[in-house]
């Protein structure tokens, strides 16, 4: 990508609805934004709006979420229709972007095989695989450093997810905090900082309550990515559900335990050289019953044990 002589290439990049997924593609509009003068709009779901707020070379984000009918695409399309825009990047292969004026467009987005963190860029093209980042200012290394504040290591956890099938139980996120922390573990003494999104407060509450309180340090509901995700990089490890916060702090670089069940390892593990994975004993097709309802069946992960998930959180310990 390189600038055009009337000014920088103005670049729209259309990405996910959902926290995880935005996360996801930051390696790509990492590459599409680091090889020239761009100015870059970001249209995405509201909750992975903050994702993309120290962007360089952002112009603006475009937060937008789902309405009866589509509506939500023409409402988009007002806000950009009047642009003649350089390069379309649609990772959502919507109908919008073949309504807008552009130079070039990559809109019809299927994911491979593979991690999602490698079909991006094999879609599009790149030389390699760009992994996730973030992009943060000083003003969220300060608020993180605050919230944080001074102490021993710091074990975050992410107890909360989109849906309850993917949440392991809150009795066995205790479990494992004691016997990292506690007296002879890998992480004795250390603080445990718990993560969780605006509006997740009531599910966290049965881990908190489950916390000493001298160690403990409420995250849950704050409300800047960016911040979040500095918090996460400055914890020794994070152990989290499947989840966008799992996918946050392995970009931010944390070390960071995924534990799966009804979700694809092979698509959504989380990426980067400081991370790890650990599964229920039940495979990913024997979890779902007949008669399997995503909207009333409770955690799908009760067949992961607490001394499985000990030991995975250890050997990545180990390693980093």
């Amino acid at each position: 990508m390189r600038a055009l002589r009337d000014g920088p290439l103005k670049l729209l990049f259309i990405t996910s609805n959902r926290l995880g997924d935005a996360v996801l593609s930051t390696g790509l509009l990492d590459h599409l934004t680091a090889r020239g003068e761009v100015a870059a709009t970001v249209a995405c779901g509201p909750v992975a709006a903050d994702l993309f707020a120290c962007l360089p070379g952002l112009e603006r984000v475009l937060a937008f979420g789902k309405q009866p009918r589509g509506k939500h695409w023409f409402d988009l399309w007002r806000k950009v229709v009047t642009r003649r825009w350089d390069q379309i990047v649609d990772l959502r292969a919507s109908p919008l972007s073949y309504l807008l004026l552009a130079g070039s467009r990559r809109t019809l987005f299927k994911a491979g095989e593979g991690h999602r963190v490698e079909s991006l860029p094999s879609w599009y093209g790149c030389d390699g695989v760009p992994s996730p980042r973030l992009w943060s200012s000083q003003e969220h290394v300060a608020r993180a450093e605050d919230l944080l504040g001074d102490g021993p290591p710091i074990l975050g956890l992410a107890p909360t997810a989109n849906w309850q099938g993917k949440i392991w139980p809150a009795e066995r996120f205790v479990a494992l905090a004691q016997s990292l922390t506690g007296e002879g573990g890998a992480l004795e003494g250390a603080r445990i900082a718990v993560f969780g999104g605006p509006g997740e407060e009531a599910a966290a509450l049965p881990l908190l309550a489950g916390l000493p309180t001298e160690r403990m340090i409420n995250l849950v509901g704050e409300n800047h990515l960016l911040t979040v995700g500095e918090a996460l990089k400055r914890c020794r490890l994070v152990v989290s559900n499947d989840s966008g916060l799992m996918h946050l702090a392995a970009a931010s670089g944390a070390p960071t335990l995924g534990l799966f069940g009804p979700s694809r390892v092979e698509h959504y593990a989380p990426w980067g050289e400081h991370t790890s994975f650990v599964t229920t004993d039940l495979a990913y097709d024997d979890l779902f019953e007949p008669g399997y309802d995503r909207h009333t069946t409770g955690s799908l992960m009760t067949s992961l044990g607490v001394e499985k998930a000990h030991r995975a959180a250890c050997d990545l310990l180990g390693r980093t």
